[in-house]
């Protein structure tokens, strides 16, 4: 009885692992997407926005000033610009203005000297 119950169960999971199947995923992308990308892309590195300055100086006073920003505000990603001769550290990327003036009263009482900027791009 024990044999029969054994080699049914092994008969069954065997049919199992017959049956299994194996498969390949294959994507179709629209050739057009690429271009979409890339003018999604261009548009937002000529986007306008704001930004907040805190501070600049040599690359060694930006990076100690990034790092003291990352810690207060690690929202928002800041970021070393060099603008000859100096380097300028920037807190934020608001597309709002009244967003940006609400962050900026705040980041300028922990950095006094801040500004608050609208960088102009290159195309413009």
């Amino acid at each position: 009885m024990h044999k029969l119950i054994f080699t049914s169960v092994f008969i069954l999971l065997l049919s199992f692992k017959i049956q299994a199947q194996q498969g390949q995923v294959s994507i179709d992308e629209d050739p057009q997407i690429k271009r979409l990308l890339a003018i999604y892309k261009d548009a937002n590195a000529n986007a306008l926005y704001y930004t907040i300055q805190i501070g600049f100086g040599s690359y060694d006073a930006a990076e100690e000033l990034k790092q003291e920003a990352s810690i207060a505000f690690p929202e928002y990603d800041p970021k070393i610009v060099f603008d000859s001769p100096t380097y300028r550290v920037h807190v934020g990327k608001f597309t709002d203005r009244l967003e940006a003036e609400k962050k900026f009263l705040e980041v300028r009482q922990q950095f006094p000297g801040a500004l608050l900027l609208r960088p102009e791009t290159a195309n413009r």
